[in-house]
């Protein structure tokens, strides 16, 4: 194969570091051994260790992200061009450069005017950030953002998620006991995609800058290797992700515990994890209330009301968030039940926040109002209540 105009890319590319116009790259045409990966992003980013290059593999239907220094991303693209990819495009502000690659070996290289006169805003800069920022690499690895920082159309309702989640744990926090830590331990049970596990471990790490300590948990081996990725390229040193179940978990020593969109019981999984590891504050936000609906028995003067699918749905949401609200106030905690971000953006909106107090209350007390509400819609058995009281 032809070197030379491989060589003078790489050494455009080299250059553009050293005299600081590179903007970005953009590696395609893939040939390699990997069937699904489509292509390779670089962008500058900064971290806590200084200036990176972030490495963003793009596949079919996942991203992986690393970064890498200087030294190492030139010897990394000196091994790929030609043998895995064999396309490639670098933007600097003074000039574009297209490398392309044929079958025999020959290449060619073309230069043109710059598409950007300017660098793009590294990570770092914050001036208009709050609780989330939109310039963090990590939420363009999670594909909400563009290349460019931009809010993609289709995750505007999930950005708007994230913000509000982000502003309610913070008040949530400022409100709590924990408002003056500066170590904190955090579990997220049911952690997905990791869009708000990664957005809490950024707002408490990078915005208060504390020492702060984030494990994410999910059944999903595929989803946990992702996030597992991007937390390593977005170097959050204390910000991992497990494989496992709720249930079988093991939490000691946490501080917060969230849960949201749980499904169905493992959020009274959840809850009960919490309570037993006596977390300072419980955050939750169920979805699929599925175990009581199908027990509840309409009382005679609600039978016309209950006949309707619609209606025994949200009367089987409530009276289950309702009495998992009322057992965490006999465990010892403060709640409350509210909604969390508007029906226009999510199904799915309670949350239930329970925060530990000191004096645990008579659990009896509580006992006779759980009976009767249960008693009342023919309710035998609920999750959360029979972890409490094997």
């Amino acid at each position: 194969m032809s070197i030379e105009n491989v060589e003078k890319f790489i050494a455009e590319f080299a250059r553009s570091l050293a005299e600081e116009t590179f903007v970005k790259m953009t590696l395609g045409n893939y040939k390699g051994a990997d069937e699904h990966l489509q292509k390779l992003l670089l962008r500058m980013v900064e971290t806590r260790k200084g200036l990176r290059l972030f490495f963003l593999y793009r596949y079919d239907t996942r991203d992986t992200a690393k970064n890498h220094d200087f030294d190492e991303s030139v010897k990394i693209l000196r091994g790929i061009l030609g043998k895995d990819f064999f396309s490639g495009h670098l933007f600097t502000t003074e000039n574009d450069f297209q490398l392309d690659i044929g079958r025999k070996g020959k290449s060619r290289l073309n230069t043109a005017k710059p598409t950007f006169k300017t660098k793009p805003k590294l990570e770092h800069d914050r001036e208009k950030r709050r609780f989330v920022n939109a310039d963090s690499f990590y939420l363009r690895a999670l594909g909400i953002t563009t290349d460019r920082g931009e809010i993609r159309d289709k995750q505007q309702d999930k950005w708007k998620q994230i913000n509000k989640f982000v502003e309610t744990l913070a008040s949530l926090f400022d409100k709590s006991p924990l408002k003056d830590r500066t170590v904190l331990n955090i579990v997220d049970m049911g952690s997905g995609k990791g869009y708000l596990t990664f957005a809490t471990y950024d707002y408490f790490r990078n915005i208060r800058g504390l020492d702060v300590k984030v494990t994410g948990v999910d059944t999903k081996s595929e989803l946990v290797g992702i996030c597992s990725d991007i937390a390593r390229a977005s170097e959050f040193e204390n910000l991992r992700f497990v494989n496992g179940w709720i249930g079988d978990y093991e939490l000691k020593d946490v501080d917060i515990l969230i849960a949201l969109h749980a499904c169905n019981t493992a959020t009274d999984d959840a809850i009960f994890k919490g309570i037993k590891a006596e977390a300072d504050l419980i955050v939750v936000a169920p979805c699929c209330h599925q175990e009581i609906r199908p027990q509840i028995t309409p009382p005679e003067m609600l039978k016309n009301v209950l006949k309707h699918g619609v209606m025994l749905e949200r009367e089987a949401e409530s009276i289950t968030d309702g009495l998992r609200a009322i057992l965490l106030e006999k465990s010892g905690y403060q709640t409350k039940l509210f909604e969390f971000v508007s029906t226009e953006h999510t199904p799915k909106n309670n949350m239930i926040v329970g925060t530990r107090q000191k004096k645990k209350p008579d659990p009896a007390k509580f006992d006779a109002e759980i009976d009767a509400i249960k008693q009342f819609y023919g309710i035998r058995e609920q999750r959360l209540e029979t972890l409490l009281n094997p």
